[in-house]
């Protein structure tokens, strides 16, 4: 099973190399400060003379803030976390003279009630994507953190995952799984 988190690599990429950029900052900074780079003397100003910059240069700035604070809302909002829309499956054949149309979110709520009861799971959220004949299950667990992880991921390959490839009649659909763990200290749901 994947974790379905598409923004974790851009963030660690992104946050790697804003790292890195700073820690050579910081080095060359270091390095200039004890007269270390031949190019830079240890008493120069960081920017010569005393005179104010050119108007450019400020709108210059001003530009580059608002596209970094662009960027930063955009890395924001991707931030949110998103799931396959639902789908609407329609269900017909020339056995039957009608349609049976149902909701992908309908179908994944039971599998959502029945993750729910298990022993240790606090919530459970899933959604279904795809064809009807080849749909993907999405699931989100957040468990008690005393909880059985290997017998809880037995227990949703072999019992929900199993009804709902009965109920919707395929054979295999791909699971991915986010198991995570409560972090408060509240008791979880008497059932």
């Amino acid at each position: 099973m994947v974790r379905t988190n598409r923004p974790a690599t851009l963030n660690r990429t992104l946050l790697g190399l804003t790292g890195l950029l700073l820690l050579a900052a910081g080095l060359l900074a270091v390095a200039a400060h004890y007269g270390r780079l031949r190019w830079v003397q240890s008493d120069d100003t960081v920017v010569p003379g005393t005179d104010a910059p050119p108007t450019w240069v400020l709108w210059a700035a001003v530009a580059v803030a608002v596209l970094v604070g662009l960027l930063c809302l955009r890395w924001l909002l991707a931030q949110v976390f998103r799931m396959p829309k639902s789908v609407t499956w329609r269900t017909g054949g020339t056995e039957w003279a009608g349609t049976t149309v149902l909701a992908s979110s309908t179908a994944a709520a039971p599998v959502a009630a029945d993750i729910e009861s298990y022993p240790g799971v606090r919530t459970a959220s899933a959604w279904l994507s795809g064809e009807r004949t080849a749909p993907e299950l999405h699931l989100i667990v957040t468990a008690e953190p005393h909880a059985d992880i290997a017998e809880l991921r037995r227990k949703i390959l072999g019992h929900a995952v199993t009804r709902l490839r009965a109920a919707l009649e395929v054979e295999v659909i791909p699971v991915t799984l986010e198991l995570d763990f409560a972090e408060d200290r509240r008791p979880a749901r008497v059932r």
